[in-house]
């Protein structure tokens, strides 16, 4: 039962994340890509961003000159519109980030709050032609937004006071002027609106939301209406330390998931896999954290091993789990039922490498072990999840009548018997089990490591 990337294998809901990967690059690896059995890719901000001919940082994408124009260092709109036409040959369905909480610190270049600036509008007018050609909607003889459209500017310091989180300016200290922060003002919902449309219109079909925990629900509520959410996938971003009980799930999480009908970021769930997999974890925790508020709901939830700001921002680095245990994590979140898994890869963004002094996410999306969770994923799909056996360093569960999902955490092998009437396959080792005549199937997990296995 070897794992062919060239077989059609039917989708379900796995979302690659390709982390700043040019459009282009998307575009080049589309066939492989929906071969492997992602059915959805992420993509970075789709917008006007500043761009160096010696290439720039990612966090760039981050900080928005302009929603009108596509034209940052991972390509213009042009290209991006090429992406998404790819995709949709394939199967695959376009995801984008979006921010609408601020807009790009230039603090250091001028004092003013026009968005595009003087110097980006001075180059619309001199190459008309060209943006005219990259523009999604709108006037680009006037600017996007203006003084009126931010509010006051001041830092955040109490990151557990949620006006202060929703009202300041995402800043790296007293020395940095932050970003602006746009106003919830009728304006700004306008064009945010514009742009979904737009994204809509060429074939996006999902959304993440950057930065959702600093908006207010009233602004979220007013962009995301009935009609931009209508056949789309979004969910936002809200990072938190833990579920239920923690400070920042009841401060920001909660409120979101009651009050809006949006996805969300399982930062519950990954701080409960997190502190399980710790060598004094307990995997009993995986059991079912949604009945004890360390999960969201399997409707909602984007489930994750890892996400780009973890490896990319220095306050969440702590988060990053060895090879070893982000293995076992991605068995759990593949294996599982509930949720869309989110895969992250990258270009090498955070130049963390792995035990072979490799990239560390650089190749996570096509990686043999990742494609293998995946075809398992989509095998399963649907089916029931039973739990079988369960202690501190060891998970067994069904996944319907063909799927078992092991998993070792502990510093020794563990013997396993399930009782299948047909011979198994590990799609991670490819290694078969035999029932025995009395239909039982006897195996050996070795220490941290997982099992994924199939009716052959």
């Amino acid at each position: 039962m070897e794992f062919d990337p060239t077989m059609p294998i039917k989708s379900t809901d796995v979302i690659l994340h390709a982390f700043d990967w040019p459009y282009e690059l998307v575009t080049q690896r589309a066939e492989q890509i929906a071969a492997i059995g992602y059915k959805s890719v992420l993509v970075s901000p789709p917008m006007k961003s500043f761009k160096h001919e010696d290439g720039t940082q990612w966090w760039q994408r981050y900080q928005p000159q302009d929603y009108r124009v596509i034209d940052n260092q991972l390509g213009d709109t042009l290209s991006f519109i090429k992406m998404v036409q790819t995709l949709d040959q394939y199967g695959l369905l376009t995801y984008v980030d979006v921010v609408f909480n601020h807009m790009a610190n230039e603090s250091s270049q001028r004092l003013d709050l026009q968005y595009p600036s003087s110097v980006e509008m001075a180059q619309y007018a001199a190459q008309s032609e060209h943006y005219q050609s990259l523009c999604l909607f709108g006037d680009l003889s006037k600017p996007l937004f203006e003084e009126d459209d931010f509010v006051e500017a001041f830092g955040i310091k109490d990151w557990k006071d949620k006006w202060e989180v929703q009202n300041g300016r995402i800043s790296a200290g007293d020395h940095d002027p932050g970003l602006p922060t746009l106003r919830d003002n009728p304006h700004v919902v306008e064009q945010q609106q514009s742009f979904l449309k737009a994204l809509k219109a060429i074939g996006v079909k999902g959304f993440r939301i950057d930065a959702a925990k600093h908006m207010t629900l009233e602004h979220l509520k007013k962009v995301w209406t009935d009609e931009i959410t209508k056949d789309c996938h979004i969910f936002g971003e809200i990072i938190t330390d833990g579920g239920a009980t923690k400070e920042e799930y009841e401060l920001f999480l909660e409120p979101y998931l009651k009050h809006t009908r949006l996805g969300a970021y399982d930062f519950p769930l990954f701080q409960t896999v997190y502190d399980a997999l710790k060598p004094d974890g307990d995997l009993t925790a995986l059991i079912n954290p949604y009945c004890f508020g360390q999960a969201l709901s399997e409707m909602r939830a984007i489930t994750f091993a890892i996400t780009h700001d973890i490896p990319n921002n220095d306050v969440f680095v702590d988060l990053v789990m060895d090879e070893c245990r982000e293995s076992l994590a991605y068995s759990y979140i593949l294996g599982r039922d509930g949720g869309v898994p989110l895969i992250y890869t990258d270009l090498n963004t955070s130049d963390i490498r792995d035990e072979d002094g490799n990239p560390r996410w650089l190749n996570a999306w096509n990686h043999p072990d990742m494609a293998a969770r995946i075809q398992f994923h989509n095998a399963v799909h649907g089916t029931p999840m039973k739990l079988l056996e369960a202690n501190s360093d060891l998970l067994v569960f069904s996944r319907g009548a063909k799927g078992y999902v092991l998993i070792n955490k502990s510093s020794r092998a563990q013997n396993i018997s399930l009782r299948h009437p047909k011979s198994l396959v590990d799609v991670l080792s490819k290694k078969a089990f035999e029932p025995d005549t009395s239909g039982k199937v006897e195996m050996m997990l070795p220490s941290l490591t997982s099992m994924l296995l199939l009716e052959e």
